[in-house]
């Protein structure tokens, strides 16, 4: 069995990489896919492909319209999300995929500190599974294959 895997979160670090390192290094048959993670190109792909825009909230809009594009399509044809809340980003756009990943139905893995579990509550009881580790949702996942 194969599974896809939507990886929900803020693009600013690594830890999709820990992700899937740890789901290869538990021989786990997952195909991941998420947002663009180049930040610059996630930023200017709405001028690459329409051109120069006449001011920042249209160059904003453009690149929103093309990123919500990619996401809705990914996490349409993924098996399950992983929505990984932390404490240094601001999460608007975990909370986003989180949201439409629920109107959905696909199942969701919600990781969150604990720091968070006030903030996140009426989102943790709206996900299938809550955890506060990247080890505890490769947990998850490696269970869904025993």
């Amino acid at each position: 069995m194969d599974l896809t895997i939507y990886l929900a979160g803020q693009i600013h670090d690594e830890w999709r990489n820990e992700i899937r390192e740890k789901a290869k290094e538990k021989g786990l048959s997952i195909n991941f896919t998420g947002p663009q993670e180049n930040h610059e190109l996630s930023d200017r792909i709405g001028e690459e492909i329409l051109g120069e825009q006449p001011g920042k909230l249209f160059v904003d809009d453009a690149a929103s319209d093309i990123n919500n594009f990619r996401t809705e399509l990914l996490l349409q044809k993924s098996d399950a999300v992983i929505a990984l809340f932390g404490e240094k980003y601001k999460q608007w756009n975990t909370a986003m995929d989180a949201g439409i990943a629920l109107k959905a139905n696909k199942p969701l893995i919600l990781i969150r500190p604990e720091s968070l579990i006030h903030p996140l509550k009426e989102l943790s009881n709206q996900a299938n599974v809550t955890v506060e580790t990247i080890d505890q949702a490769i947990d998850v996942l490696a269970y869904v294959f025993e």
